[in-house]
């Protein structure tokens, strides 16, 4: 399985027009060292390598490593837009998860950062970027008539299946690429067969993983789940439609 992959480039010229170093340019440049060597790779010191400047210069951007971290997530997820007002909330759930697996994998490296992330800082104190797509996501679903407590759930339901998705989007599926048995590929046949008749039964399903189709699966599995939660057994459209309408006009 091989995850899908955007191009990243560190642009050319590091310094804006006075020749001092952009905050966006030493952002890109340590994400491309993510990218590379994953976030354990990076420090301030590298990275000020990477750039031909000075360390000292990286400080006034990002007071440590932790607070770079944080900066790279949220250029990260600068890209991944939520429309509040969407008339149909399952939908937009639906295209902001297969947006955020595009954001993930594009950079692979960078997955492990936007899952713990959320664990090391106080909500209060996570960028404002990171904040903005909880924020949009609750505005959808309490326009569609959801409880606060129910969005937040909700929210919580949703990017907790979408950090295990790509978490196992990643994972290196196949162990001998030249076997033509699915078996040997996947490596399963150095397993007991009494003890894991059933995985290695599963060895074509296995080998035939698909990151996009498994998403769209546990999505639908997902979202069926939460429909039973809607405000009323109107279709998920018409339920966000008129709740949002309502909003619109107060």
């Amino acid at each position: 399985m091989t995850a899908p992959r955007a191009g990243r480039t560190v642009p050319t010229l590091p310094v804006s027009r006075d020749g001092t170093l952009t905050r966006a340019v030493m952002l890109s440049a340590a994400l491309e060292l993510i990218d590379r060597d994953g976030a354990d790779g990076l420090s301030m010191r590298r990275l000020a390598r990477e750039l031909g400047r000075d360390p000292m210069t990286l400080y006034r951007h990002a007071p440590n490593k932790a607070a770079l971290l944080e900066a790279v997530a949220e250029t990260v997820l600068a890209g991944l837009e939520v429309s509040p007002t969407d008339p149909d909330w399952a939908s937009q759930l639906r295209e902001v998860a297969r947006q955020y697996r595009r954001l993930a994998l594009a950079p692979p490296n960078v997955v492990p950062l936007l899952v713990t992330l959320p664990l090391s800082t106080p909500l209060a104190l996570r960028p404002l970027g990171v904040l903005r797509p909880l924020e949009d996501i609750v505005e959808l679903l309490m326009r569609a008539g959801f409880s606060g407590a129910d969005a937040l759930h909700i929210y919580r339901a949703l990017f907790g299946f979408l950090h295990g998705h790509v978490l196992n989007e990643l994972q290196e599926l196949v162990e001998n690429p030249d076997e033509t048995d699915d078996l040997l590929r996947l490596g399963l046949h150095r397993l007991p067969i009494a003890e894991f008749p059933r995985l290695r039964s599963l060895a074509p399903v296995l080998a035939s993983y698909d990151g996009g189709a498994e998403l769209e699966r546990g999505l639908d599995i997902l979202l069926a789940g939460l429909g039973t939660m809607a405000p009323s057994g109107r279709p998920a459209s018409e339920r966000a439609g008129g709740a949002g309408t309502k909003r619109r006009g107060n």
